[in-house]
Parts: structure tokens; sequence; C-alpha cells
């Protein structure tokens, strides 16, 4: 064999090599949440093999632009398309990722951080990376309100109002959170709704109307402890008015993971639901508001998103721990 043939089989095949590169893509949003992310880059091109991975970093700029990146992302094929970024940008990257091969990653960078807590990915970005190079996949149920995709939650009533007041205010995080809840509580008044299941039709006046796909909001604010995201179903939990006495301990329960202890606590579970209140106003979905009508249909689509994270065993453990903190302050109001 000549020397230019086995040059030319030499250089052939690195262009198979080349070519057989799987390609990821790193959205990052510089604006969304309480911490810097301008480390976030150099760390995840240091932690993947250049040799089997073609790495592409993009920066959002307006809004939903995250949206469009992972849709052209998953419209190439990209093996993962990875998010450095708050609630609202998870969800604009997930929404485009449903039903596609391409696999979400998330290195949590919010605020909230809704969905990255409630799969037990870590906060800190270095143990956000590992969990992402175990490339271990989960596919999950995601929520539809309206024709709007939720991940973790979609609700009415006070969660609603302080979602609203929440996007607007300075202040983030759990503490924030806590702020926007005890502040707005006074200002609220509560609705009546009709609400139709697979297993018939109630009305209730509530205080929050949530439907879960996830527990929680975020901020480990837990508001159906008993929902799972690849179930098939939807937790619905209705909350009825609450007088001023009972919101702190409310408060507690929600933040421990044991809202359903409360007493005025409905918990429902459904594939789908039709809600009706008596005049158009505002829902939330993922913690972003939206002004939508007075009938609202929700749906549960099963198994549509695929998203690296870790097995599920963290979460009895979470619980207990929650328990045990929830004893220990409710004692003072009992």
């Amino acid at each position: 064999m000549s020397r230019l043939e086995i040059y030319g089989r030499m250089v052939q095949s690195q262009i198979i090599i080349q070519m057989a590169k799987e390609k990821i893509c790193l959205i990052i949003n510089p604006i969304s949440g309480t911490d810097s992310k301008k480390n976030i880059p150099e760390e995840v091109a240091a932690a993947f093999d250049q040799r089997k991975y073609d790495l592409f970093i993009r920066i959002t700029g307006y809004p939903d632009h995250a949206t469009e990146i992972a849709r052209k992302a998953a419209k190439k094929n990209y093996k993962y398309v990875l998010v450095a970024g708050g609630d609202g940008t998870v969800n604009e990257v997930a929404k485009s990722l449903v039903h596609t091969n391409t696999t979400l990653g998330i290195i949590p960078s919010g605020s909230g951080n809704g969905l990255a807590r409630e799969l037990g990915i870590p906060l800190d970005t270095e143990k956000a990376i590992k969990i992402i190079l175990r490339e271990h996949t989960r596919t999950i149920d995601y929520g539809m309100a309206n024709g709007h995709i939720f991940f973790c939650t979609c609700g009415f009533g006070f969660d609603a109002f302080i979602s609203d007041r929440f996007a607007e205010g300075k202040k983030r995080g759990p503490l924030g959170y806590v702020r926007n809840i005890l502040e707005s509580v006074v200002d609220f008044r509560s609705e009546e709704y009709e609400i139709t299941t697979d297993n018939g039709t109630i009305t209730e006046r509530a205080f929050i109307l949530t439907c879960a796909n996830a527990s929680q909001y975020g901020n480990d604010a837990h508001i159906a402890p008993g929902a799972s995201m690849d179930d098939g179903m939807m937790n619905v939990s209705i909350l009825k008015p609450l007088n001023a006495i009972e919101v702190p301990q409310t408060t507690i329960q929600l933040f421990t993971n044991n809202i359903d202890k409360n007493s005025k606590m409905t918990s429902l579970i459904t594939r789908n639901l039709l809600i009706k209140r008596s005049r158009a106003g505002m829902m939330h979905v993922d913690g972003e508001p939206v002004s939508t009508g007075n009938e609202i249909k929700v749906e549960t689509i099963h198994k549509g998103l695929k998203v690296l994270a870790p097995d599920n065993g963290l979460r009895g453990k979470k619980r207990r721990e929650s328990e045990n903190i929830f004893n220990s302050l409710t004692r003072w109001f009992n």
C-alpha cells in the first residue's frame, strides 16, 4: 500500500470519527435567577470529551429565544440540550423537546428551580454536571392548560395571584417567596370553581386550586406531596379559604412537604379535568402568570419528555426529613 493510500485512509477515518460525534447544545440565560453563570461554559466544556461530542453554546437575548434555539437543535437531532437558567428558561427549552429524540439536561441557575428540585438534580453546578455525565434518562409526563405546556404545576386562585406579584418582585428565593405570600394574602379574594374530573363534578370555593404533575411549585414549596411525574395522572390540590390564624401553619406545611395534612385540603387524582369559574382571569404555568378565560381544559400527556436525572431514591428520605421539621415547628400552633 502506497503512502498516499495510507494517508487517504487516515483522512477518511478521521472524517468518519468526526461525523460520529454527538452534538450537544448548552443554552444559557444570563439574567435569570440569582447566581452568575460566567463559569458554566468553561465547566461544561471541560466535562465533556471533545473527541466524542461537539458542544455548541448559545446565550439567550430575548423572551422565547431559548425555545427557538432548542427547537432547532431538536430538528438537527442533537443528543442533548442543556439549559442553565431559571424555571422560565427551563420551561422554554423543555416544551421544545417534547416528543423528540433530544434529551433535556438541567443546570439549575434560577431562584425556584422547581423541575430540577423535583427530579433530584443538585443545585450546585458541578454536581448537576456530574448528573448529566451519568446519562441516566427519565421520561416524564407533562401537562397542558388551554394549550400552555407545564411540567410541574399550573394553578388558579392565590398561587396565580402570587406568581403575578412574584414575577414583578425583585427579591427572589425562598425568603422572597414567603414574604410575597404573607404580604399578598390580605389582598386576595377566593373564587368558586366548578371542577370536572374523570370521576365527576364538584363545586368548591378555593383559596388555592393547583393542577400538579410534580409535587412542588419550586423553592421546595410542596403543594401535592403525592404527585408523580411519570404515572400519567394529574394531582389536583384544592385548599379551601383560610383565616389569618391558619396562614402561618399552612405556610409551614407547604415548605415541609406536609400540606396534605391540612384539614382544609382536598386532593383529587385524574388524567384530565375541566375548570370553570365566573370570569376570565390569571393562571400560572410553572410560575409564569398567564391571562386566560373562564374555562380551562387541563390534560396530562404521558411520557412526553426525556430528561437527564438521578433515580428516585432520595424522595422518601426527603419526606421523612421534612416531617421531622414539620413536627418541631407545628407544635407551637397546636
